[in-house]
C-alpha cells in the first residue's frame, strides 16, 4: 500500500552550529527528524507545515491554475547547470531551486524530487515520475549525463535547448499578438453594432414604409438571428475549447489536423520551418550529449511537436536499425527541404553531424524570425482593409434607407 506523504516546516543546525529552516516530505514526523539527521541537520522543530492544509491548502483547477511553463523549465535548467558548474551539490541545488522559483507548483515538484533523490533515486529517474512538467528530452539528456559522468554538461546543453526554443515561441508569439488584438476587437465592435445599433434603426424603419435595401434586410436579419445565435455561438465555442484542451494531444486529432496545419496557404511555411528547427535542435543536443542515435531519433519525434515530422522519423529510426542513413528517408518526406537532408548527409560522411544539425537550427531559427516578420508586415494591413470593409459595408447598409427618406419627402 502506498504511504502518504506530509510535508513538514522543520528548523534545525547544521554541522556548523548554523540554524537552517526548510521544509520537506515524509510520512511522519519521525520520519522528518530521521531524514534531518541523515543530512547533517539536528533538527529543533519538526511540524507539519500549515500550507497545503485546512482552509490554506493550495486549490488546483485543472485549465486555471498555473502550470509549468517552458520558460520556467528554462530557467530552472540554467539555474541547476550554473550551480553544478560552481560544484554545488545536488541535493543543495534542488533544495535552492525549491525555495527560490517563483512557480509554486514547480517548487512543488522539485521538493519531491529532492526527496526521491536523498533516497538514493537517480536524479532521471526521479524526473521521469513527472513525465507530464519534464519533457522526454530533458530526462534523457539528465540520464546521459549521469551515466557518462558530464551532467553539468548535460543540464547546459538543456538549459540551452529550452532557452533557444522559449526564444523563438517568443518571437513567433510577439509578432502576432497584435493582429490577433485587432481582429478580436473588430469581431467585437461587429457583433456589438449587431445586438445593439442595427435594432435602433431597425424600428426607425418600420415607420418609414416601403421595402428596404437588400443589404440592410440581411443587416436586419442577422442582427436578428444574433440574438440566439451568439449564445449559441458563445456555448459551443466554450464546448470546444474544453474538448479540445482535452483531445488535442491525442493521437486520432494529431493525426487529422498536424497536416492541416502544414498546408494553410499563410502559416503553413511558417509551422513548416519551426518544425524543421525544432527537430535540427533537439537531434543536434542529444547526439552531442551522447545518446544513441536510435534513442535519439524516438525522442526528438516524440518532442517535435507535429505528427507528420513524428511519423517520418519513425521511418528513418527503421532505416537506421537495418544499418542505412539518416539522410536517404528524410529525402523522401515533403516537410524535410533538401537543403536540409544534404546537409545531414554531408554531416554523416563527415563524421559531424551533430555541427551540421547545429548550424540547420541556426538557419532556420533566422528563418522562422524572418518569416514572422514578413507575416505581421503582410497581414497589418490586410486586417485593417478587412476590417474597415465589413465595418463600412455595416454602415453603408444602415444608411442606404435614408436615401428612400429623402425621396419620400420630395
Amino acid at each position: 500500500m502506498a504511504v502518504s506523504m506530509l510535508t513538514y516546516a522543520y528548523t534545525g543546525r547544521d554541522g556548523a552550529g548554523k540554524v537552517v529552516k526548510g521544509q520537506l516530505d515524509a510520512p511522519s514526523e519521525g520520519a522528518a527528524a530521521a531524514r534531518l539527521r541523515t543530512m547533517g541537520v539536528a533538527p529543533i522543530t519538526v511540524a507539519e507545515s500549515r500550507e497545503g492544509t485546512g482552509l490554506q491548502r493550495e486549490i488546483r483547477i485543472p485549465g486555471i491554475t498555473r502550470g509549468v511553463s517552458l520558460k520556467d523549465l528554462a530557467v530552472m535548467s540554467r539555474q541547476m547547470a550554473t550551480m553544478t558548474t560552481a560544484g554545488l551539490a545536488l541535493l543543495r541545488s534542488l533544495a535552492i531551486l525549491s525555495e527560490q522559483t517563483e512557480n509554486k507548483e514547480l517548487a512543488r515538484i522539485l521538493r519531491v524530487i529532492k526527496s526521491d533523490v536523498e533516497s538514493g533515486t537517480a536524479l532521471s529517474d526521479a524526473l521521469e515520475k513527472h513525465a507530464v512538467v519534464f519533457p522526454p528530452i530533458m530526462v534523457n539528456l539528465v540520464r546521459a549525463g549521469e551515466t557518462g559522468g558530464f551532467l553539468e554538461d548535460s543540464l547546459n546543453s538543456v538549459a540551452q535547448n529550452f532557452e533557444a526554443e522559449v526564444k523563438l515561441r517568443d518571437t513567433i508569439k510577439s509578432a502576432l499578438a497584435y493582429p490577433v488584438i485587432v481582429l478580436a476587437m473588430a469581431v467585437l465592435a461587429v457583433i456589438g453594432m449587431l445586438i445593439f445599433i442595427v435594432p435602433v434603426f431597425e424600428d426607425m424603419f418600420k415607420g418609414l414604409g416601403g421595402e428596404l435595401p437588400v443589404p440592410t434586410r440581411m443587416l436586419v436579419v442577422l442582427s436578428t438571428a444574433m440574438t440566439w445565435l451568439g449564445p449559441v455561438l458563445l456555448v459551443a465555442g466554450v464546448a470546444f475549447a474544453c474538448w479540445w484542451a482535452r483531445n488535442k494531444n491525442t493521437l486520432r486529432v494529431r493525426q487529422v489536423v498536424d497536416p492541416l496545419k502544414l498546408k494553410l496557404p499563410v502559416f503553413g511555411p511558417l509551422l513548416a520551418k519551426l518544425a524543421v528547427a525544432r527537430f535540427s535542435r533537439n537531434f543536434s543536443t542529444m547526439i552531442g550529449a551522447g545518446v544513441p542515435i536510435l534513442q535519439s531519433l524516438a525522442i526528438v519525434g516524440e518532442t517535435s511537436g507535429n505528427w507528420v515530422v513524428e511519423s517520418a522519423l519513425r521511418k528513418v529510426q527503421e532505416s537506421v536499425r537495418q544499418g542505412n542513413s539518416i539522410a536517404g528517408p528524410l529525402a523522401q518526406e515533403p516537410i524535410f527541404p533538401a537543403m536540409v537532408t544534404q546537409m545531414i548527409a554531408v554531416g554523416e560522411d563527415a563524421g559531424a553531424l551533430e555541427q551540421m544539425l547545429r548550424k540547420v537550427a541556426d538557419f532556420y531559427d533566422q528563418e522562422v524570425q524572418a518569416t514572422t516578420e514578413q507575416l505581421t508586415a503582410m497581414i497589418e494591413p490586410l486586417m485593417i482593409a478587412v476590417i474597415g470593409a465589413v465595418i463600412g459595408g455595416m454602415i453603408v447598409a444602415l444608411y442606404l434607407p435614408m436615401f428612400s427618406i429623402f425621396e419620400y419627402v420630395r
